[in-house]
C-alpha cells in the first residue's frame, strides 16, 4: 500500500510505493513536465528526503501526463532569490555569460552530478517523449525502465549551441549514434535505446509503473551497504574513463556556444532554432 509524504510539493508527488522504496513523480502535465526552477528544487529536496530516510533503500523517478519532460521550460521567469539554492555557486544576476554560466552550473550540470552520486539506487520510469532536459533527468539514474512508446531525443544543436548541459551522450550511446542524434535531431525509439545499452528494460506502457515497481522492490530486498558499494564502484569505474573531465568540458564548449550566439543573434540561442525543431517535430 502506498503512503503519501506529508511534505508539500506544487510541481512533483512523493510517497512510498513499497517497502523500501520512495516514488517520485514529475507533476506538471499541462506543459508536458517542462522543468522551471520550482521543479527541479523540488525535485533535489525529494531526493534528499529519501536519501534521508533510512527505510527507503530505492528511489524511483517516474512522471504523470502524456510524457515524461519535455525538456527546460523556456518560459520560466522565476528568480534564485525565490529559492534555498544548492552548490557552491553565486553570481547568478551577473551580467552576460557570467551569470548565464553560474545559474545553468547550479540548476542544470551541478543538480545532475549530485543525483547521479546519490549513496542509493535509482531508476528512472520513463515514457512518451524524453526531450533535451527529459534526458538530464533520467541519465543520472543508475536503471532506466521505458514504455515501448518511448522516444528520446536531444535537438538543441539547433539552438547553436553542443547539447544539453549534461553531455553524456558519448558515454550512454558510443560515439557515433551519439554524434547521429545531435547532427540530426532526430528520436531514438525505445527499443533501439535498450539495444545501445541506453535503457535496461523495455515494457507496454500498461506495465510501466508495475514493472518499474516488481524491480525496485527486487533491489530492496538486498542489503543497503551492499547496494551503495556496488554503486559507487560502478560510477568510479566509469569516472576512471574520464567522464567528470568530459562533462565539464563539454558545459564549457556549451557557453562558447552561448556566448557566439549572445554576439550573433543577440541572444544565448539562435532564434531560428525554435522553429527548426517545430518543422521536425510536425513531420515526425
Amino acid at each position: 500500500m502506498a503512503s503519501s509524504d506529508s511534505q508539500a510539493f506544487r510541481t512533483i508527488t512523493y510517497e512510498i510505493a513499497a517497502p523500501g522504496v520512495a516514488r517520485i513523480m514529475l507533476d506538471r502535465p499541462e506543459v508536458a513536465n517542462a522543468q522551471d526552477k520550482r521543479l527541479l528544487y523540488e525535485l533535489n529536496s525529494a531526493f534528499d528526503l529519501a536519501v534521508a530516510d533510512d527505510e527507503v533503500k530505492v528511489i524511483i523517478l517516474g512522471a504523470n501526463g502524456k510524457h515524461f519532460s519535455s525538456g527546460h521550460d523556456l518560459r520560466d521567469g522565476s528568480g534564485f532569490d525565490e529559492f534555498e539554492t544548492v552548490g557552491p555557486v553565486g553570481g547568478f544576476t551577473k551580467p552576460g555569460d557570467e551569470g548565464m554560466m553560474a545559474r545553468e552550473e547550479e540548476i542544470y550540470l551541478g543538480f545532475c552530478n549530485r543525483w547521479r552520486v546519490l549513496p542509493k539506487p535509482t531508476i528512472a520510469q520513463v515514457h512518451g517523449k524524453v526531450i533535451a532536459g527529459g534526458l538530464m533527468l533520467m541519465w543520472p539514474c543508475d536503471l532506466v525502465v521505458a514504455s515501448e512508446d518511448a522516444q528520446f531525443s536531444d535537438p538543441v544543436v539547433a539552438f547553436g549551441v553542443n547539447g544539453i548541459e549534461y553531455f553524456a551522450h558519448a558515454f550512454e550511446l558510443g560515439p557515433r549514434r551519439a554524434k547521429e542524434l545531435l547532427f540530426t535531431g532526430e528520436a531514438m525509439g525505445a527499443a533501439e535505446a535498450r539495444a545501445v545499452g541506453m535503457v535496461n528494460r523495455v515494457v507496454p506502457r500498461e506495465d510501466l509503473e508495475a514493472e518499474t515497481l516488481a524491480l525496485a522492490e527486487r533491489i530492496a530486498s538486498r542489503p543497503s551497504m551492499g547496494l551503495k558499494l556496488a554503486k559507487m564502484s560502478v560510477n568510479q569505474s566509469v569516472d576512471a574513463m574520464g567522464f567528470p573531465v568530459a562533462i565539464q568540458s563539454a558545459f564549457g564548449l556549451q557557453h562558447v556556444g552561448h556566448a557566439h550566439n549572445q554576439w550573433v543573434h543577440g541572444m544565448p540561442v539562435d532564434p531560428s532554432g525554435a522553429e527548426v525543431i517545430r518543422n521536425d517535430a510536425r513531420s515526425s
